[in-house]
């Protein structure tokens, strides 16, 4: 009976050792991913990969800027430049999927809003009466939180595909996503400069303007 009591103490403790080392290694794991990837984002090649990503997302904007629904101007250019960002990182992570996904969803947004006003019109009535400003609850709650949980909050809107997420993934996020737009900066400088550089030499390269004939008086 002793016997075989200490071989159940004995197997659940080898059991406990296993999962602990089973816990090590899947974290090591994790950490040695996360350290390939922002190593990835500061590499030369990579940017490289990005700049040509970015030059045919921009080319393409350049072409579509006709088409009513689609967005114009810094605004265009800067969701070529993050389209371009989230292929770069091949839907790796959060961040980058939820930027390749968020055209589709504003699209469906878009036809729902179009549907939601056309019946708000079909069932408006001619009464006139005000109605008091609701403040919702959501907000009531924000403002009762922590300031640390309302920094989580913050974090989690300003990373793409992070605003319902624990605060492991929106850290884990957070520092490939900034180290992805620190290299996203690094190419749309270089390629500014190399615009920049282009057009001064086209213009230094260009005859220079004749002066007319002298008349004859």
């Amino acid at each position: 009976m002793a016997s075989v009591i200490t071989n159940q103490v004995t197997n659940t403790n080898s059991d406990r050792s296993k999962r602990k080392k089973k816990k090590k290694s899947m974290i090591k794991e994790n950490q040695q991913s996360q350290n390939q990837n922002h190593a990835r984002w500061k590499s030369e090649a990579q940017q490289e990969i990005y700049s040509s990503k970015l030059l045919q997302a921009l080319s393409q904007v350049s072409l579509n800027s006709s088409s009513p629904s689609a967005p114009r101007g810094g605004r265009a250019v800067r969701e070529a430049a993050d389209r371009a960002l989230a292929v770069a990182a091949k839907g790796r992570t959060r961040w980058s999927r939820a930027i390749l996904t968020s055209r589709l969803k504003l699209k469906f947004r878009k036809q729902k809003r179009q549907r939601g006003s056309a019946a708000a019109v079909a069932s408006v009535t001619g009464s006139s009466r005000s109605k008091k400003p609701r403040v919702s609850v959501l907000k009531l709650k924000a403002k009762s939180l922590p300031a640390v949980q309302r920094k989580v909050k913050v974090l989690g809107r300003l990373v793409p595909g992070c605003r319902k997420q624990p605060l492991p993934v929106i850290l884990e996020e957070a520092t490939d996503y900034i180290a992805a737009l620190e290299m996203q900066v690094r190419a749309m400088s270089a390629l500014a400069e190399l615009l920049s550089g282009s057009g001064a030499a086209s213009s230094s390269s260009a005859p220079p303007p004749q002066s007319p004939p002298p008349t004859s008086e």
